[in-house]
This record gives structure tokens, C-alpha cells and sequence, in this order.
């Protein structure tokens, strides 16, 4: 019986030591399309269960202060002609990127809204709580030529957190950034400020300092296949004049791209930027993106209204084309992968999810900084909100 690997020894069975100790191979999930062109898997409608803002000092607040109210120019058929590098670099407060800031903004509005979550602790129990962007990239891995990611996953008191860690070769990105990107990024948020006013019914005012430190965040509840989610992602405006004022139906995606002349352009457009604009708005369903097409030069030439449920019929007939049920099916597939592989209760241990183009997602384990990512604050103020564990009585009583 010695090829079972166990050995008889004077009638006791014991386990044979293998020759070569080979370890488990590790867990880890392929990312190839071809294996999630299934169907469309389940999506509940994204309902908002809240939302907070960030000031101009990146300072939480638990209201709508920072929303932005969509006020386009007058089409009267002539080009927009807004000058995106108008303000630069003497008008540009940008966010401060070496601060990590984690889940902690998301985490401030769940602690304060805990208690009135519909279906109560349980729901948030067997729920996952993300950024809406960490789950966009998990959206467009299957379609990722460019970027690899890593996300940082701690299960505690039933709930599994996802946090996006900057790779190695993201901070050196980062950190090495041309000043024509740098000069793309603020142009960006230059067109926001040309679409959007602080009021309904006022017009947007150009002149001002663009602070990227400023957000309005949606808080979210949805539901891919079985698993529940509370994500929250950044709203660029709320458009008065939408069909329903009824978040997040109202809420508009503004976006820029440089100006195209060929169909080969248009292709490459659809294939590539296409897909992160449909994945970004349709998981917090986000009705419409709004693009601004520049010339070299930096002027808005021309706008266009993307809706986010038309943008598939671009590349439904590209062989070479993204599928939005390769996306989602691949998303539920990790997010099963992750509640399957985080097993230990313990906000401080953190199972660290990697993945480079070209190769599966993989899986190591490590414990306290510098990966932990749920807060002291936040761990203390839940684990206080318990009722305690019934005391066991002891031999003396």
C-alpha cells in the first residue's frame, strides 16, 4: 500500500512522509475571457442608501455640500470652444497622492449609518464593502493589456473589505508622471468645471481654483449574483433637468478624450476607453457619460452623450470587442474567489489578492502594518456597538 502513502507498521497505519515535500500549490483564478462568456449574471439595481463630501482641505463631511449641479452650454451647433489649460499650473490645488487614505471616508459614513441599514447587522454580515473603482478594475481585468492591481481583503465580523494597494510599479508611475499627463489630469477635472455649477439653474464659473481635493461620493447597495455590496464612488453632477431626480438616475459621468479623424481611432476608442467608462457607470448605474472631445491645442471642439446601455452596440460586432457579461461574470467569479479564500474573522490579518497581466490572480497572506487596512477607530467603535458574548459560568458559581 505504499503508493496511498501510508505504511503498515506492527498493525498501526501511520502517514508516509512524501520523498519530495512538495507545498499545495497555491490557490488562484485565471482571468482568460473565454471562460466567462456565459450569460449575464444577476445585477440588483443600484439604489443609493446615502452619500458624503470632501472639502477643499479633504475634510469629511456626512452630507451633499460638494454635489455639482450639470448646467452643459446652449447647443446652438457651435463648438463649446472651453480652453482646458486655462488655470494651469497657478490655478490647480491637486489631492496630495502619498496619502493613503483607504477605505476610511467609505468607513465614517458606515459607522455612522450602521444601525439603519435595511435588512439590519445581518445584511452587512455577509456583505462586501468596496470602492466603486477597485471593483471597475476587476470589471476590465479580462480585457487588461496595461495595468496589473492588488487588493488588499480582510474579513471582520462577517463583512469582507476590499482595498486597493498601489503596486510597486504604479508608485514609480506615480512618482515619475510626464508633465503632459500631469497637464491631461488637471484638464480633465477643467472640464468639469466648465459643465458643472454649485447651484441649479446658475451658470458654471470657469475662474475658480480646480481642487481636487473636493468629492461628492454616492454610498451604494447592489447585489452581483450572490453577493451583496456596499460600494461608494465619486459623482462628478446631478443633472436638474433629468427624467428622475431619483439618485442615481440623475447623476451624470463627465469625461474627456482627445479628438478623433479616423475610423480606426473611433475602433480603438470604442475597444479600449469605452469599456472603462461603460464598467465605471454601469455598476453604480450611472445613466449617462458625457465626453468632451479636444483638439491638440486643448479646446473642447465638440460633446457627445454616451448612454452607458448603448455603449456595448459600438463593439457588439468587434471580434476583437469587450463583453459586459465576460466583465461581470469574471467579477462575481473573484468576488467568490475572495469570500471562499478569506476564512479568519480578524481585522488585522489581510489576504493580499495580485494580478499582472497575462497571469492569474494570486493569493499571499500577511498580518498587522503595513497591509492591515481597517482602522483602529473603526475596528474599537463596532467591536464596542456588540452586545457581549454571554459570560460562561465558571467551577466556582
Amino acid at each position: 500500500m505504499e503508493s496511498r502513502g501510508t505504511k503498515r507498521e506492527a498493525g498501526k497505519i501511520e502517514v508516509a512522509e512524501p520523498r519530495n515535500k512538495l507545498p499545495r500549490p497555491a490557490p488562484s483564478l485565471p482571468t482568460d475571457p473565454a471562460l466567462y462568456s456565459g450569460p449575464f449574471p444577476f445585477y440588483r439595481r443600484p439604489s443609493e442608501l446615502g452619500c458624503f463630501s470632501l472639502d477643499a482641505q479633504r475634510q469629511y463631511h456626512g452630507d451633499a455640500r460638494a454635489l455639482r449641479y450639470y448646467s452643459p452650454p446652449p447647443t446652438n451647433g457651435q463648438s463649446p470652444n472651453f480652453d482646458l489649460r486655462d488655470g494651469y499650473p497657478d490655478r490647480y490645488q491637486p489631492r496630495d497622492e502619498e496619502v493613503q487614505e483607504r477605505l476610511d471616508h467609505l468607513l465614517r459614513w458606515l459607522l455612522a449609518h450602521r444601525g439603519q441599514l435595511e435588512g439590519g447587522p445581518g445584511w452587512l454580515a455577509g456583505a462586501i464593502v468596496t470602492w466603486r473603482g477597485h471593483l471597475t478594475k476587476l470589471l476590465t481585468t479580462p480585457y487588461e493589456r496595461q495595468e496589473g492591481w492588488q487588493l488588499a481583503a480582510s474579513r471582520f465580523q462577517g463583512t469582507l473589505y476590499l482595498s486597493e494597494v498601489e503596486t510597486p510599479t504604479a508608485r514609480v508611475q506615480r512618482l515619475t508622471r510626464p508633465p503632459l499627463l500631469r497637464e491631461l489630469m488637471y484638464m480633465g477635472y477643467k472640464f468639469e468645471q466648465y459643465m458643472c455649477a454649485d447651484k441649479p439653474g446658475v451658470s458654471p464659473d470657469p475662474s475658480g481654483e480646480v481642487n481636487t481635493n473636493v468629492a461628492f461620493c454616492s454610498v451604494l447597495r447592489s447585489r452581483l449574483g450572490n453577493h451583496p455590496l456596499l460600494f461608494s464612488g465619486e459623482v462628478d453632477c446631478t443633472d436638474p433637468q433629468a427624467p428622475s431626480t431619483q439618485p442615481p438616475t440623475c447623476y451624470v459621468e463627465l469625461k474627456t478624450s482627445k479628438e478623433m479623424h479616423s475610423p480606426g481611432q473611433w475602433k480603438s476608442f470604442y475597444r479600449h476607453k469605452l469599456l472603462k467608462w461603460w464598467a465605471q457607470s454601469f455598476l453604480p448605474g450611472v445613466p449617462n457619460v458625457v465626453a468632451g472631445f479636444r483638439n491638440p491645442e486643448g479646446f473642447v471642439c465638440s460633446l457627445k452623450t454616451f448612454p452607458t446601455m448603448e455603449m456595448f452596440e459600438y463593439v457588439r460586432n468587434d471580434r476583437d470587442g469587450w463583453n459586459p457579461s465576460v466583465c461581470m461574470n469574471f467579477c462575481a467569479a473573484f468576488l467568490s474567489f475572495a469570500q471562499n479564500t478569506v476564512v479568519h474573522d480578524d481585522p488585522r490579518l489581510v489576504y493580499l489578492f495580485s494580478w499582472e497581466p497575462g497571469g492569474p490572480v494570486t493569493v499571499s497572506e500577511h498580518r498587522d502594518a503595513p497591509h492591515a487596512f481597517l482602522p483602529p477607530w473603526y475596528v474599537e467603535a463596532v467591536t464596542q456597538d456588540l452586545p457581549s458574548p454571554p459570560k460562561t459560568p465558571s467551577p466556582k458559581d
